[in-house]
């Protein structure tokens, strides 16, 4: 007789207004067993799990159809503390961490030890006086079973994205009781050796009975992680299916609807100048949690896609920050020849420097305004775009921008109702494409990205990888593209510069071999000495 599932979604509706976003979704999972469920952006797939642990917006929205069962019985989840009551743990795609509060207190938050003083004793518990080394032992057990290498009492704010993730991660790992596990793209800012130490940590969870959704659009981790593979598509089921079953090509047009032909457009036959640098790191070293960077010192050539690659909190990250002047620095950067001095607010940007930042929510987008807003806010405020004069005064135009918008959605693929709708409601793929709609109108020509295609579908991955080529052929815009993918990086790019360890280790082209680029991102010296990289 087989067990009942630890979980039975049952003809799950949900609208945002006039727009039906799940469509009578209804499977299962099993104790023990790992669920992929994959899907574009906007098919449904992080509604349907904010249905499942009970999150405001749901209710704030006017509810769903449907039922849930948890082992068989119905459930009333109706917030966050019922699902973990339940034994339900999630990991979501926009973290859930508060900036200003350390790692370990962001681990054991509202589950925090605590110990019995004089006080307590006599009034009751509510004054117990929070363990804090109970409360760090528990952190750092929880951060060595995830592999995470960073201080305790390191406040969250300050640290990289791809820490953080961790940190999401660790809170979930230090939970007891936990039966069911969502993972809302775990490893999107992770590179493939700390994304497989988590899949093994999903794995782990899958030995001891403890069933796991793994939303991803790493196809790869998919194949290599899940027993099933449940695909969303505008709101709908379209496929239940054992993973054996299916390939990444099946899984892919599955998701998208259509046949999948062509690679990553790849631009390989032209010729850009050594001699013309539109860019230098001189010993540029980088104070940044967890992305120290030591002593770089490279050039980046007028026109070309130069990318950089290596393990998350290894260094790649500090690179767009120095210039950007978020953490502080030593060393020159060149910008055409002459000292950028990043010390000084607002100086990149002056000098037609662009950014779309690895932490779209934190620093990328104004969540509360609408799409129009968000999209036109850089090219009015630093070129005085889109503003009218009437007389002394100077006003907005809105028409003008909302029409520039229109046309940016349009050609990008951001899904959503109107330009009007707030950032804050769309998914976190289409939100990452409004940061690139917004420098693509900007007309940067410097263009720094870090994490492009964090949390996009493969579709959309696409889109944005083209428009990066098309910006630099057609607008010779320069592009500095920042990834964890190193295939995304070899499929656009002229050269790739590879960090580990802080330090850079070299420059390769985008056609080295496999064995090189891995010898390189894990630091190995014999490699460095060999020459095993072009001149930097």
């Amino acid at each position: 007789m087989s067990p009942k599932p630890v979980l039975a979604f049952q003809d799950i509706k949900k609208r945002f207004g006039e727009n039906l976003v799940l469509d009578g979704i209804s499977f299962t999972v099993q104790p023990g067993e790992i669920i992929s469920l994959v899907g574009e952006n906007g098919a449904g797939k992080s509604t349907l799990m904010n249905i499942l642990f009970g999150m405001d917006v749901i209710a704030q929205t006017g509810g769903f159809e449907g039922k849930i069962y948890i082992d068989g019985e119905e459930s009333g989840i109706s917030s966050p503390q019922d699902a973990i009551a339940k034994g339900i743990g999630m990991v979501h795609q926009e973290f859930m961490l508060i900036p200003d509060f350390s790692v370990m207190q962001n681990i054991k938050l509202n589950r925090e030890p605590v110990r019995k003083n004089l006080i307590s004793r006599l009034i009751g518990k509510s004054l117990d006086t929070i363990d804090v080394a109970a409360m760090r032992k528990d952190a750092e057990k929880a951060m060595e079973r995830v592999g995470i290498d960073v201080e305790p009492e390191e406040r969250i704010a300050m640290l990289p994205v791809g820490i953080k993730q961790f940190v999401e991660i660790c809170r979930e790992v230090d939970k007891e009781n936990i039966r069911l596990m969502v993972f809302d793209e775990p490893t999107a800012v992770l590179t493939e050796t700390e994304a497989e130490k988590l899949l093994d940590c999903i794995r782990d969870f899958s030995a001891h009975g403890i069933a796991s959704i793994f939303i991803s659009h790493r196809l790869d981790e998919v194949i290599s992680i899940s027993d099933r593979v449940v695909i969303l598509r505008d709101g709908m089921l379209v496929a239940d299916e054992k993973t054996e079953n299916l390939t990444k090509q099946e899984i892919a047009e599955k998701m998208v609807g259509r046949a999948l032909v062509d690679d990553y457009a790849s631009d390989r036959e032209r010729t850009i100048s050594a001699e013309d640098i539109i860019l230098e790191f001189q010993n540029v070293s980088v104070e940044m949690p967890g992305e120290e960077l030591k002593k770089a010192s490279f050039k980046v050539r007028r026109g070309e896609i130069f990318g950089i690659g290596g393990l998350a909190g290894h260094g790649k990250i500090a690179v767009a920050n120095a210039v950007a002047g978020m953490y502080p620095s030593e060393g020159d950067i060149l910008l055409n020849g002459e000292k950028l001095h990043v010390d000084r607010i607002g100086e990149a940007l002056k000098h037609d420097i662009a950014f779309v930042s690895e932490d779209r929510k934190g620093v990328g987008l104004l969540l509360d305004q609408s799409i129009t807003n968000n999209i036109t806010f850089s090219s009015m405020r630093q070129k005085g775009h889109f503003l009218k004069k009437l007389g002394f005064f100077t006003q907005f135009d809105k028409k003008r921008a909302a029409a520039e918008a229109k046309r940016l959605i349009g050609e990008i693929g951001i899904k959503c109702m109107s330009p009007e709708d707030p950032v804050g409601s769309l998914s976190g793929g289409n939100q990452q494409k409004v940061c690139f709609a917004r420098v693509l109108l900007a007309e940067p020509k410097l263009l720094f990205v870090s994490e492009p295609t964090r949390g996009i579908d493969i579709g959309a991955k696409k889109v944005i990888l083209n428009y990066l080529q098309k910006m630099n052929s057609e607008q010779g815009v320069t592009v500095v593209m920042v990834s964890s993918e190193l295939n995304e990086l070899r499929s656009v790019c002229d050269r790739i510069a590879i960090i580990s360890g802080g330090e850079l280790q070299g420059i390769l082209p985008p056609d080295a071999s496999n064995t090189t680029f891995a010898l390189m991102m894990s630091g190995d010296k014999e490699v460095r000495q060999e020459g095993g990289s072009e001149s930097v």
